[in-house]
């Protein structure tokens, strides 16, 4: 069932992806309590912003707090930054030395016309649907822009949708494949086999 193997690998790649997702996330639970818990510094820049505010100690102590979430808030930002990054990497290196991520490639499953430029083509479309809009609509959401983050995050769902359900069509060709100009086709898992494979896309 190619279907049913197309959508078996993205589960293996999302996978891997979820678990950049959580060492990262680790990482930056460690920045922020390295942040919060750094006393002597915390204390050097509230007793400074309280001799400078010629006695205003609530706009010292805003301006403190202000500070801190600020840079909780880049820390959060860089993390979803860099999760946007290794996702494409990974698809683009993926494809470009090999013709398959690692959920393809365990499935019997290769990207057929996957020249470097075309894979990272490919790539940047797959890790927007994947992830990089859905990473948008949480910082939108962290920078408290809520009505524009919720506008995000359902068009973060429809372009998933609009390059996801094409594969269960009679091409079998995403929205990224399309774009790309790429095709996968289905090698079988003990070698050559032509069922269920999309023909190669010609190019003029």
């Amino acid at each position: 069932m190619p279907k049913l193997r197309r959508a078996t690998a993205w589960f293996i790649d999302f996978a891997l992806i979820v678990a950049a997702a959580a060492a990262l996330a680790v990482l930056t639970f460690q920045r922020i309590s390295a942040l919060v818990t750094d006393v002597p510094e915390l204390a050097t820049r509230g007793g400074w912003d309280l001799v400078t505010s010629r006695g205003d100690v609530l706009d010292a102590s805003e301006h403190l707090g202000l500070g801190v979430w600020d840079k909780v808030v880049l820390d959060v930002e860089e993390a979803f930054g860099l999760l946007v990054l290794a996702t494409f990497l990974y698809q683009w290196v993926c494809l470009a030395l090999i013709g398959r991520t690692v959920g393809k490639g365990l499935l019997g499953l290769k990207v057929t016309g996957a020249a470097p430029g075309r894979a990272a083509l490919r790539a940047a479309v797959t890790t927007a649907a994947d992830v990089a809009v859905y990473a948008v609509a949480c910082v939108l959401l962290i920078e408290g822009q809520f009505v524009l983050s919720v506008l995000v995050w359902a068009l973060a769902v429809l372009l998933f949708l609009v390059n996801a359900l094409p594969v269960f069509g009679p091409r079998r060709r995403s929205l990224a494949d399309r774009i790309a100009g790429t095709a996968v086709t289905g090698l079988g898992l003990g070698g050559l086999s032509t069922a269920g494979a999309t023909p190669p896309v010609r190019t003029s």
